[in-house]
């Protein structure tokens, strides 16, 4: 793997650590999509550390690059979290919509007791 490629992969990890760590601070991400972003930038990290694993991975896969296989791995990963956040999303869009529900059914019923007292 060229150097350049190296530099690039730390680089990102290291600027993926500091933005997950700023937004960690700032209570604007859970801590376990953080750990799965932290590990990510590790993972990166370690790749651009000790790049014959990667060469052999991909030479045992049959890529021609072990860029390849990099960005391969790394478009899959992020694949599987965009799965498992729209996942999650929708699991809390369908709450949202009960809870709404709840509320409105709770308003009328508060309103007609209070028509009824009024009464």
């Amino acid at each position: 793997m060229p150097i350049q490629q190296r530099l690039l992969l730390v680089i990102g990890a290291i600027f993926v650590f500091i933005f997950v760590t700023r937004n960690i601070k700032r209570s604007k991400i859970l801590m376990t999509d953080a750990i799965f972003w932290v590990v990510l930038s590790a993972v990166l990290v370690i790749v651009a550390a000790f790049p014959e694993a990667v060469i052999w991975i991909s030479g045992l896969l049959g890529f021609l690059s072990p860029s390849n296989f990099v960005f391969l791995a790394v478009v899959a990963l992020l694949l599987v979290k965009e799965f498992s956040s729209s996942a999650q999303i929708s699991v809390l869009s369908h709450k949202l919509e009960e809870l709404a529900q709840q509320i409105a059914l709770r308003d009328a019923a508060d309103e007609e007791r209070r028509r009824n007292e009024q009464q």
